[in-house]
């Protein structure tokens, strides 16, 4: 559904709405619906528990992604996927807002439970939300996670990257290139961040990440009233 909302060209987007912003907004809690489901399913004790640590992180990760697409929204006073693309003619929001991107790379990782944030499915869990799955259950559930990355990546090559806008080549081709890039540098991310405790990365997400989301989007603000 994510995936949906990207635009591939000027003329062909799935998902055109004009409230494109806002229901990626609403596609990040149903997926933390959807993973406590998996974890309380079982009715055991390790998914259980890994269902409960993601829901508690969810609520930061949700705050700081919105904050930091409305950031991008406002260049274009628009909460469309396309006016936002369209907007980005001149320059890429990940000049124009520094900020936005790492902080969006960083929520893209705790959503999908990737790398040093996978709380839901960690080692010292048992496996976690999935500990319980196995054979096509389990592969349907990675899949799933690598999907919830790839439309992170997605969306943001589209938000901050200038999604088709490039020269000489197509506009897919655009897409497709910037959002491997993204999602390189998710897995880079991943691969090379140290992993904090679940309560410490609490504490990070209200006391650092949060914060610099609202910085994120004040600077948008100003740079918009200029």
């Amino acid at each position: 559904m994510g995936l949906a909302l990207v635009p591939w060209t000027a003329d062909f987007v799935p998902v055109d709405l004009t409230t494109g912003i806002v229901l990626w907004g609403a596609l990040e809690p149903l997926a933390t619906v959807v993973i406590f489901l998996q974890g309380w399913a079982p009715n055991a004790h390790f998914p259980l528990i890994g269902a409960y640590r993601y829901v508690s992180l969810g609520l930061s990760y949700i705050l700081v992604s919105m904050f930091v697409l409305i950031g991008v929204a406002l260049p274009a006073e628009s909460l469309q996927v396309s006016a936002v693309v369209e907007s980005q003619a001149e320059l890429w929001n990940v000049i124009r807002q520094p900020l936005g991107l790492p902080l969006f790379l960083l929520v893209g990782l705790g959503i999908s439970f990737w790398g040093p944030l996978n709380f839901a499915d960690s080692d010292d869990l048992a496996g976690g939300a999935s500990s319980e799955a196995s054979g096509r259950t389990r592969l349907l559930w990675q899949m799933g996670r690598a999907a919830m990355l790839v439309a992170f990546a997605a969306i943001g090559a589209s938000a901050f990257l200038g999604g088709w806008q490039g020269p000489w080549l197509p506009g897919p081709v655009w897409v497709i290139l910037k959002t491997l890039a993204v999602l390189f540098a998710l897995i880079l991310l991943g691969h090379h961040l140290p992993r904090p405790s679940p309560e410490r990365f609490l504490t990070l997400a209200w006391v650092v990440l949060l914060p610099l989301a609202f910085v994120d989007l004040a600077w948008a603000g100003v740079e918009a009233l200029l």
